[in-house]
């Protein structure tokens, strides 16, 4: 091929290419779209959700008026001080977020055990009470925990230490004091060491509580060796005991063991006091516990009883570490100190055990992670703790689901201190005592 035929042909191919470049597209292709990369775009920032708040409604009656006023204003004090705390911290957090705070529905009582049925029904019923407290009082606490337990309601009972309720195959209830069955006996252990020979006089208020105290003490005195001199009841509302001390003193007793409540324990100290009974020692239930006891004067010097708990005797996280315990809670002090901030007063038994029913169920929500009261009842059978009440720990066998098994009661005594001042001394348990039992009391 000469250069001329080769220089043409290569002109006609370029040529073709160029018209092809050039040719309307074929309307049955596809257009080719030139598309950009998508940019990287970040993902919208979102809050968190916010925790889902619950709150708890716990249901009691308390006693405005009537035979428990005292010692039952005293225990809801010391149950609204610690939902006070509680709320004010922020409330429970459980572990899915939720965030449990709790408010209390209360209504007023007067003592009357038919007035508790109509109101716990009412508080389960109408009010929708996730949980339940007791009142103050083992008879009235008797009448509530029928309500609670046909309702499948669980009831932490405070102020009651009457043993037959957790003796009749109820599972919903819970107990926190010492059972009564057991309210005198390191008293008498303290007698012991102290006058083997005294001479025991019992006399007691004709209730509930009182005679199952009374029930426990008669066989550990005879046990104990003591003889019982005399063994006499009273109506709740006695206000002359002249007959009653008329038979101690001719019994020739020189040990009083017995009370019931505080109405008529003040009013029996101040008669003995003043008709001179000759008694060398007397331990009565509940009143002189109470820190108006001490409005009596010298008809209070010598009195002891026995206490759920002290502040000079309270427990500590050191005791606690000894026995191999949990430790849960504040301190004694702690307690006492915001109580006294909140209203001017030092706290007795009966504010920390109003105090101590609103704790446990705190830490059986923790445990069981859930206000669910099946959940809820299972870490209260499994609870073993120890806090500035002392052991928390219940029965749970089929005989005696709920009693408490893992507190123990101290001594105490008013005494005057080296100012002149009357106070409650513990005396009882020795490892524990701030000062020796007055024994023989002075006479009046």
């Amino acid at each position: 091929m000469n250069r001329k035929l080769f220089t043409l042909l290569s002109a006609l191919v370029l040529a073709s290419l160029v018209l092809s470049a050039c040719a309307t597209p074929d309307p049955t292709e596809p257009p080719m779209v030139e598309t950009e990369a998508p940019a990287m775009t970040e993902a919208p920032m979102t809050e968190p959700p916010m925790p889902e708040e619950k709150t708890i409604t716990i249901g009691f009656t308390s006693s405005l008026t009537g035979s428990q006023e005292v010692s039952s204003k005293r225990q809801v004090a010391g149950f609204n001080l610690w939902m006070q705390q509680v709320n004010d911290a922020g409330g429970i957090k459980l572990s899915d977020g939720t965030v449990v705070k709790f408010a209390a529905q209360t209504y007023d009582d007067e003592s009357n055990k038919e007035r508790v049925q109509e109101l716990y029904t009412r508080l389960i019923t109408e009010d929708n009470a996730d949980f339940l407290i007791s009142p103050y009082s083992s008879g009235l606490t008797a009448a509530a925990s029928i309500v609670a337990e046909q309702n499948g309601k669980i009831m932490i009972t405070a102020g009651a230490a009457e043993d037959d309720a957790y003796k009749t195959g109820n599972t919903s209830l819970f107990q926190l004091y010492t059972p009564g069955s057991q309210y005198l006996l390191s008293t008498v252990d303290m007698l012991k060491t102290l006058d083997p020979d005294a001479k025991v006089a019992i006399v007691h208020e004709n209730d509930k509580f009182s005679t199952a105290v009374v029930e426990g003490l008669k066989p550990y005195l005879e046990s104990q060796g003591f003889e019982v001199v005399l063994e006499e009841g009273y109506a709740s509302d006695t206000t002359d005991f002249g007959p009653v001390i008329n038979k101690l003193v001719e019994s020739g007793a020189t040990v009083l063991l017995g009370g019931g409540h505080y109405p008529d324990g003040s009013t029996f100290t101040r008669q003995l006091y003043e008709r001179k009974a000759g008694l060398k020692f007397i331990s009565l239930l509940v009143a002189p516990a109470d820190s108006k006891f001490s409005e009596l004067g010298d008809a209070a010097i010598g009195v002891s009883t026995s206490s759920q708990w002290e502040l000079k005797a309270t427990h500590t996280p050191e005791e606690a570490a000894a026995l191999g315990k949990e430790w849960y809670g504040p301190t004694g002090q702690d307690f006492a100190a915001a109580y006294e901030a909140a209203t001017t007063e030092k706290p007795t038994y009966h504010v920390a055990g109003g105090y101590m029913a609103g704790l446990v169920l705190q830490r059986a929500i923790e445990v069981a992670d859930s206000v669910d009261p099946e959940k809820v009842r299972a870490a209260l059978e499994t609870m073993d703790i120890f806090t500035f009440w002392g052991g928390v720990k219940f029965d749970t066998s089929a005989e005696a689901h709920g009693l408490q098994v893992g507190h123990v009661m101290v001594v105490a005594q008013w005494q005057k201190n080296e100012a002149g001042e009357l106070v409650r001394q513990v005396i009882w348990p020795a490892d524990v005592a701030g000062v020796a039992p007055l024994y023989p009391i002075p006479a009046p």
